[in-house]
């Protein structure tokens, strides 16, 4: 018998979870919650808003995996779904290529065609999307989201909260601090502080971002 797991989140994002869940075949996918009800995403009805989360845990149902691409947003229900006692589950796709040696946390999506090679840690509540690779040793905050087609080389240090946009490049042994921006397309090829958006080739500051999440 399958474990059941709840999806919270019925956008765009949802749809390559659920694909990837069904895929597994390790879950039944009990529904999804969001703000609005009344439809379904890839046959999987919405069937509650945020306020019933509570009541859906004290009814049996104690996994879930948040489908939203936005790391402040993700980050928030990240803690509300602990504090209620929820099980964050990681979803893999089965194309993608994890080393044995991967680190994983908790509530992470790997995306089809994503390498991770060894030695690599990935934070809790992050993002790994469709065909990035993160090479060995590498060091991934939790709650990040790392773009598609995004090349992360070895040693590299990416801080909480970052995003890294589509096709972007990080050299080794970079650091990028915490809740970053990186544009589409940039290069990253030295440090970036914390809390800053950059882009460009290579990337350049652009905009100090708030501190908070």
């Amino acid at each position: 018998m399958k474990e059941k797991i709840l999806i919270i989140g019925a956008g765009p994002h949802s749809k390559v979870i659920i694909d990837m869940v069904l895929e597994e075949s390790k879950y039944e996918i009990v529904g999804l919650v969001d703000k609005e009800q009344g439809f379904e995403v890839l046959g999987i009805p919405v069937i509650a808003d945020d306020s019933a989360l509570v009541t859906i845990y004290e009814s049996g149902i104690k996994k879930a995996f948040i489908a939203i691409g936005n790391n402040r947003i993700r980050a928030k229900i990240y803690q509300e779904l602990i504090k209620i006692g929820f099980e964050l589950v990681n979803v893999v796709s089965l194309n993608a290529k994890l080393s044995q040696h991967t680190k994983l946390g908790n509530g992470i999506a790997i995306m089809p065609g994503a390498v991770i090679n060894a030695d690599a840690v990935i934070g809790d509540n992050c993002i790994i999307n469709t065909n990035a690779s993160i090479d060995h040793d590498c060091i991934v905050g939790k709650n990040v989201h790392i773009a598609p087609g995004v090349a992360i080389s070895g040693s590299t240090h990416i801080g909480e909260g970052t995003q890294i946009g589509t096709g972007a490049s990080v050299i080794d042994k970079v650091t990028i601090g915490e809740w970053c921006i990186i544009g589409a397309g940039s290069v990253v090829v030295s440090n970036i502080e914390s809390n800053t958006k950059a882009f460009g080739v290579p990337a350049k500051t652009i905009e100090k971002l708030e501190e908070k999440i």
